[in-house]
């Protein structure tokens, strides 16, 4: 199956296990509850669809990799303790908490959330010290003498063995015990997920024309040759801060990530020639309504190659500026709620609206921080709610920087005003970023018509959490009118299959 399939076959079995009967107790009990076996090729996503079952479920998240523990560490270190039995006193050896373990405990301290998701990578490349406690880890949940807390679910992954010297296989006695899910690459999959995170648009649509270059792996004679989803997402993350720097990106910087010479040549190749029409087709003059008839024609009678990179751009953009409008409106959301229990706080201390309420917003702001850390770094922080911790923290700061210098200081008026403002703020984005859709539907009406073009787009708002979410929230008449009359999901197929004629030429 493919990774979205895993991540919904893995997100259903925590659901189950966390299932509890009206008396509190799980109706599927622990010791049933087989740890999930994650296996596939590396770098196609397994720990980050572990941490996002872990957000939306919202239950705390451990991860491990277990190449880099050694007996000691996973079950703890020896020590002679004193038994008595049947009156007669012995020395015998105990072991220290296992640091996997006491993880767990540290977990739940910090975020005071019970139930949770441990997660041991490269499970099946653990030292040969190791094996036998890992299998009976698998088998019984226990390291040591020391057991996983109830509550918290064990999912475990690994590579195959033709992608790890060093993996080997279990036993049908450990096999039996296990819930094993297969994952291949795949990158239709992927795609949905790189539209919604933005990866950068040359990557997107330079793998839409080669998508064999997608995730390769062989072995030559100077070693192993490979490119996998991992390193294209790291590219393209890399990509954008050079580009915000002005670096170049060259041949050098995507060798580093895409470890296929020949796959890393022909993108350095393509993304010359992407840059060039980011430059010549000006895509912010298309998002604000100002290109003109000229720039629409030239679209139209553009190779085809050259149409999936001006619409990855355009997509891009779009979904950049949709995508903004959302974490704005979660943002305040975010901000509503917490100001909310501020407000809730200073009338229960006695104070008005009028009164002087600096440290009680101190207090506040300390609170979300510290809650704030705690969550990255048990990672349970998506961007959505960083950035709105930091707009809520951004806020009362404000609050207090400007109350400074009022005669009345830092009153919950003020921090109303602000909000009034951030109000304001998020009113307009909404506004431009509406604009900005309805703008990009006319160009790509006016230069492809019903086209494979706005195929692709319509497509691609529709993958598009940040683009659904606001179209869904906010509506687009143009979006609706295109999604019923292209019937995109019969025609997808075609498209895909047009694409997958293409061959990239070198120039």
């Amino acid at each position: 199956m493919n990774i979205r399939e895993a991540k919904q076959q893995i997100r259903n079995a925590m659901v189950a296990y966390f299932t509890k009967d009206e008396f509190g107790n799980y109706l599927l009990p622990p010791e049933r509850q087989r740890p999930v076996f994650l296996i596939g090729a590396p770098g196609i996503g397994k720990t980050a669809i572990m941490e996002q079952i872990a957000r939306e479920l919202e239950v705390g998240f451990v991860a491990y990799s277990m190449t880099h523990h050694t007996r000691q560490s996973a079950l703890g270190l020896p020590f002679i303790a004193s038994k008595n039995y049947g009156g007669v006193e012995y020395q015998v050896s105990e072991y220290t908490m296992s640091e996997i373990i006491a993880s767990v405990y540290e977990a739940m301290e910090e975020t005071g959330r019970t139930e949770g998701i441990l997660f041991l990578d490269e499970i099946n490349c653990v030292s040969e010290t190791l094996t036998p406690a890992m299998l009976q880890f698998l088998q019984y949940k226990v390291f040591g003498r020391h057991k996983v807390p109830d509550g918290w679910i064990v999912v475990t992954a690994g590579n195959p063995p033709e992608y790890n010297r060093t993996a080997h296989d279990f036993d049908i006695a450990t096999w039996d015990r296990l819930k094993r899910i297969d994952v291949e690459p795949d990158y239709e999959t992927w795609r949905e997920y790189a539209v919604s995170a933005e990866v950068h648009p040359a990557v997107i649509t330079y793998l839409d024309i080669e998508r064999s270059h997608f995730y390769a792996v062989e072995a030559t004679p100077d070693g192993a040759s490979f490119v996998t989803a991992r390193g294209w997402d790291d590219l393209s993350a890399m990509i954008k801060l050079y580009e915000a720097q002005g670096i170049l990106v060259d041949e050098l910087l995507v060798e580093q990530y895409v470890q296929n010479p020949d796959i890393a040549k022909r993108f350095a190749l393509y993304y010359d020639l992407f840059t060039k029409y980011r430059s010549d087709y000006q895509i912010d003059r298309i998002l604000d309504g100002t290109a003109d008839a000229a720039l629409a024609e030239r679209a139209r009678l553009a190779p085809f190659d050259e149409r999936v990179a001006v619409m990855g751009l355009i997509v891009d953009a779009t979904v950049g500026q949709l995508r903004g409008a959302v974490l704005e409106e979660k943002a305040a959301a975010f901000a509503h709620q917490a100001l909310g229990e501020l407000k809730e706080g200073v009338f229960g201390c006695g104070l008005t609206e009028s009164d002087d309420i600096a440290e009680i917003v101190k207090t506040t702001i300390a609170t979300l921080a510290r809650t704030r850390d705690t969550e990255r770094a048990n990672s349970l922080l998506d961007e959505e709610r960083y950035r709105s911790y930091e707009r809520t923290i951004a806020l009362l700061d404000t609050a207090l920087r400007l109350g400074a210098d009022l005669p009345g200081g830092t009153t919950f008026s003020l921090v109303r005003q602000l909000f009034g403002e951030m109000l304001d703020e998020l009113d307009a984005a909404i506004e431009g970023a509406s604009l900005a859709l309805d703008n990009v539907f006319r160009f790509v009406e006016a230069a492809f018509g019903e086209g494979q073009e706005m195929l692709m787009l319509v497509t691609d708002l529709s993958v598009s959490r940040a683009g659904m979410t606001f179209i869904n929230d906010h509506g687009s008449d143009r979006y609706f009118a295109h999604n019923q009359s292209l019937q995109f999901y019969e025609r997808g197929s075609d498209l895909a299959d047009r694409i997958n004629r293409i061959v990239l030429e070198e120039e």
